[in-house]
């Protein structure tokens, strides 16, 4: 059976981190060492791995009918995809990232309006060029091919756009942070023409359904518990949920059983509150997807 869909995985920074979602969405991909296409527990796909500054071109010219990608990619080579949905997701974090202008602490460039006349490096060039010309701003912008605050640091240029979660490498490079240029996320991306075909589109549609339950799962988990049916309002009123609690009676009709879903970050302080409100048994459960 010849594969359905020719899918793009990025390589680098984000194969872990995509490997495990689509993991978590039931897609098994396995990597082979020193191979460039993985494995894959779907006769309808087949996989390969390139890097995710190239995965936008290669999934227009319909080498790979779907792909990953960050934003920033996308903008950087105007590739014409069609973008079926974000994915916030990362090696280190479910936050997006930025590009942001950087320059020694000491330098008196303080604004964006300030890089005129200067020199600018950084691996998002076509993207930092537009930037500049939306805004009249007459500035040099090289390539770099790594090592970009290195540049700064050692005064081979004036500036450098370069991406960050935290902002903690390039506070600990003695930089300062000017402005954000840019938030970029992961996009799911497809080839136009695999989106003209109704079965690529449906197994692009039922792709793209189940990772975002994956990461919708991953901010959220159920709560299970008992209490008397005396404490039940009291209970209720401190559960959040999607609509309104599951509540059963057990054997004993003095007694229910509840169950919802509620933010991961809400339970340490929560479930303190159910006890003191008569909860017993509180039982949590991660969540695999949600839809």
């Amino acid at each position: 059976m010849m594969p359905l869909i020719k899918l793009g995985i990025p390589k680098g920074s984000l194969e872990e981190a995509t490997i495990a979602l689509f993991g978590q969405a039931g897609w098994r991909i396995t990597p082979r060492s020193r191979h460039y296409y993985p494995e894959v527990n779907d006769p309808e796909l087949s996989c390969a791995l390139v890097r995710a500054q190239e995965m936008a071109p290669y999934v227009a010219n319909g080498t790979f009918d779907l792909g990953l990608t960050g934003l920033d990619w996308i903008l950087e080579t105007q590739a014409e995809v069609t973008e079926i949905c974000p994915l916030t997701y990362s090696k280190s974090s479910d936050q997006p990232s930025r590009w942001v202008l950087v320059v020694p602490q000491d330098s008196p460039i303080r604004s964006i309006e300030d890089l005129a006349g200067k020199k600018i490096a950084t691996e998002l060039v076509g993207f930092t060029r537009r930037f500049l010309a939306e805004r009249r701003i007459a500035a040099e912008v090289e390539f770099s091919w790594g090592a970009t605050e290195a540049k700064v640091v050692e005064g081979l240029v004036d500036a450098a756009v370069e991406i960050t979660e935290t902002g903690s490498t390039i506070r600990a490079h003695g930089l300062r942070i000017v402005a954000d240029l840019l938030y970029t996320e992961t996009r799911l991306i497809a080839n136009p023409a695999a989106m003209d075909d109704p079965r690529k589109r449906a197994k692009i549609e039922q792709i793209a359904m189940m990772l975002q339950a994956a990461l919708a799962a991953r901010h959220k988990v159920v709560l299970k518990l008992n209490c008397a049916a005396e404490n039940l309002d009291a209970i209720v009123a401190l559960l959040p949920s999607l609509h309104a609690p599951t509540v059963n009676h057990l054997y004993d009709h003095r007694w229910l059983a509840i169950e919802t879903v509620v933010d991961a970050q809400q339970v340490r302080d929560l479930i303190p509150r159910l006890r003191a409100a008569g909860a017993e048994g509180i039982l949590e459960f991660e969540l695999r997807k949600m839809v």
